[in-house]
């Protein structure tokens, strides 16, 4: 009787000896579907633009402004960013460049920095990333999401995806 009981101690020792290591194991496999934290990789400020990497993003049939996207600095990096340098032209003559990232993932945009008159950048302020909408009027966000670097809600697999997007749009392109 004592060598029965000794024998179930046994079994149950090994029993419970193998339960934590097979949750741990399912564990962590169920962690594969968990959604991770997200961390921004530290970015450098590309040169300025030069007119002949420039390329124009359709918006509307509307719209007065112009938007264009640098091709030669445009980045899709390996934290699920797309990164950009926006010009922006007003029928005035009024020019704005910005370096922006877009999220595909969770639709939002940021500007990280603003260019001055001289090529160099002044930091931007306010660092919170920002949603993707749909506006009537200089939806250019939207358009960038849609139809050049998200599209279908998707990021771009490499630069090279996304610069064939910029230069073949899914819309005509509009000359003012």
């Amino acid at each position: 009787m004592l060598s029965n009981l000794c024998r179930w101690l046994t079994l149950l020792f090994v029993v419970i000896a193998w339960l934590p290591a097979g949750l741990a194991q399912d564990s962590e496999a169920d962690d594969a579907y968990l959604p991770q934290s997200w961390k921004e990789i530290d970015i450098t400020l590309p040169p300025a633009p030069l007119e002949q990497n420039l390329q124009a993003i359709y918006l509307n049939a509307v719209a007065q402004n112009r938007f264009l996207v640098d091709l030669e600095n445009l980045r899709v990096d390996p934290d699920g960013v797309v990164r950009y340098t926006l010009v922006a032209l007003t029928p005035g003559g009024a020019r704005n460049v910005t370096y922006e990232g877009m999220r595909c993932e969770t639709r939002q945009w940021r500007i990280y920095a603003s260019g001055r008159a001289d090529g160099s950048w002044s930091k931007a302020r306010r660092v919170e990333w920002l949603p993707v909408r749909e506006e009537a009027v200089n939806r250019y966000h939207a358009a960038l999401f849609l139809d050049y670097f998200c599209v279908d809600g998707v990021i771009a697999n490499d630069v090279a995806a996304a610069r064939a997007n910029l230069r073949n749009p899914r819309q005509p392109l509009v000359t003012h």
